[in-house]
This record gives C-alpha cells, sequence and structure tokens, in this order.
C-alpha cells in the first residue's frame, strides 16, 4: 500500500452523507471564490479588466468547474433551490436537502473570505479603506447582489423567481436521462446556461442561487460592510435573493415535469385512457 492508500485508508471520510455535505461545502466555496474574484477585478479595476459579458463567463465556468469537481460525489448541486426542487420531486431526503444547503450557505461564506484576502489591498486602493454596499465607491456588488434603482419590489420578486425557474428547467433539460446527454458534457452545459443567464437576464445581479448570495451577503456583513448589506433599500430587498430563488426551482422543475418529464400531461392522459 503506497503512502496517499494508507492517508486515505487512516483519514478518509467513509460515511456518505458526510462526503457529500463536504463536497457541498467544498465545490460552493470553489464557485463563490472564483465568481466574486471574475466580478471583483471588473469593479476594482474600474471596468478595465473584464465585461459584463466577460463576468457572465467567469461565473459560467466557476460553475462548469465546481460541477466537475463533485459531480461524482453528491451531483454538486451548489444550491439550495436545487437540492428543494430535487427534494419534492422525491430524488433527495428531507434532512438530505437541509443539511446540503447549509453547508452550501457556509461554503459560499469561505468562498467569498478567500475573495477579500486576495483582493484585500485593491479593495483599500478603491475605497481608502470605507466599505460602503453601493455609490461610487460602492464594492458590496462584489459580493452578493444589488438592484438597481428603477426596479421595484414586484419586479425583484419576479426577476429571481423567474430567473431560478428558467435556470432549473435548463437543469432538467440537460440531466434528464430520456435526453441521453453523456454525464461528462452535463457540467460545461450547465455552466454555458449560466453564461447564458448572465448575457439575457443578468441585470440585477442574478443570484438564482440562495447560497450564492446568502453566504457573501453574511460575510460582508462581519467584514466591515456591516448592516448596510441587509438595510439596504430599507431591507426590502436581502430576503429576495434568499427566499424567491427556493420558488423559483420549485416552480421550474415542476414545469419541466408537467410538460416534458416523467410526469407530464401527455402521460398522466396516456395512463388515464
Amino acid at each position: 500500500m503506497n503512502i496517499p492508500e494508507k492517508l486515505k485508508s487512516r483519514f478518509g471520510i467513509h460515511d456518505n452523507l458526510a462526503k457529500c455535505i463536504l463536497c457541498e461545502f467544498f465545490c460552493t466555496a470553489l464557485l463563490v471564490f472564483a465568481g466574486t474574484s471574475t466580478s471583483a477585478q471588473h469593479t476594482l479595476s474600474k471596468g478595465t479588466q473584464g465585461s459584463w459579458t466577460e463576468i457572465s463567463f467567469g461565473w459560467g465556468f466557476s460553475v462548469m468547474l465546481a460541477i466537475y469537481a463533485g459531480f461524482n460525489i453528491s451531483g454538486s448541486h451548489l444550491n439550495p433551490a436545487v437540492s428543494l426542487f430535487l427534494c419534492t420531486l422525491g430524488r433527495l431526503s428531507w434532512h438530505r436537502c437541509i443539511l446540503y444547503s447549509i453547508s452550501q450557505i457556509l461554503g459560499a461564506f469561505i468562498g467569498s473570505f478567500f475573495t477579500w484576502i486576495l483582493y484585500y489591498d485593491a479593495l483599500n486602493a478603491y475605497d481608502g479603506g470605507l466599505r460602503v454596499v453601493a455609490g461610487d465607491r460602492g464594492t458590496g456588488g462584489i459580493f452578493c447582489t444589488y438592484p438597481h434603482d428603477f426596479l421595484s419590489i414586484a419586479g425583484g420578486i419576479a426577476d429571481q423567481v423567474i430567473g431560478t425557474a428558467y435556470l432549473c428547467i435548463c437543469i432538467s433539460i440537460i440531466t434528464d436521462k430520456h435526453n441521453k446527454i453523456p454525464n461528462f458534457i452535463q457540467p460545461f452545459l450547465l455552466g454555458l446556461v449560466i453564461v447564458q443567464v448572465g448575457i439575457s437576464i443578468g441585470m440585477n445581479g442574478y443570484a438564482i442561487n440562495t447560497a450564492r448570495d446568502l453566504g457573501p451577503r453574511l460575510f460582508t456583513l462581519v467584514a466591515g460592510w456591516g448592516t448596510e448589506t441587509f438595510s439596504y433599500n430599507n431591507y426590502k430587498w436581502f430576503w429576495i435573493p434568499t427566499f424567491c430563488p427556493l420558488v423559483g426551482g420549485v416552480i421550474g422543475a415542476w414545469i419541466y415535469q408537467l410538460f416534458l418529464g416523467n410526469q407530464s400531461f401527455l402521460k398522466l392522459l396516456k395512463a388515464l385512457s
């Protein structure tokens, strides 16, 4: 037995649930670190390094690599909305759904922490050490999403519900075994979906992921940005990217199931005839 095998035998985690929880934590941290670093480079360079399209590709490839990293362990949900819709379809137990979601939020928190370390000097050079969410020197948007001034509460809800529903319809299309898309190419296609979402419906930051927004929001709360991370727009925003993706994910998954999946109207009609 060689040294790596000895270490794996002695220190390796053999419990499947523990493996999956750690996988969701690590892969979400990887996603958020790479994604928020893309945003940081754009913001802190004052737009000279990276356009919106490049940011979208940066997040897309971050998602792709994070999915590849844990695809054969937990499936790399990376998103409580994904875990929840799988739970409503009976493909994931409720206790796993809850544990995965907590792990994803914690992973996103840690991913933001490493982006903060990496860009700490650049942040200070940009804002003089005064951390604010919005404005000419605002840097809160590097880590989590904030809406444009014109966006209403109803518009924000629609933004997150529709965006996440669309995401989960695309996930369902790509991962449906009946569509016979090879497993090895699925993470790549899912990454391209994120790129497409960013380019087409990303005007308000396209959180479409509770963990991706809440984890970094909690980090910025304790890392110098203060309560403005939650009080922005009189507390009318933070709950939208936190809860609305959960609703949108379930809606999107069931729309796919009813029209195209195993529970489709056509199959139900055939079963009843």
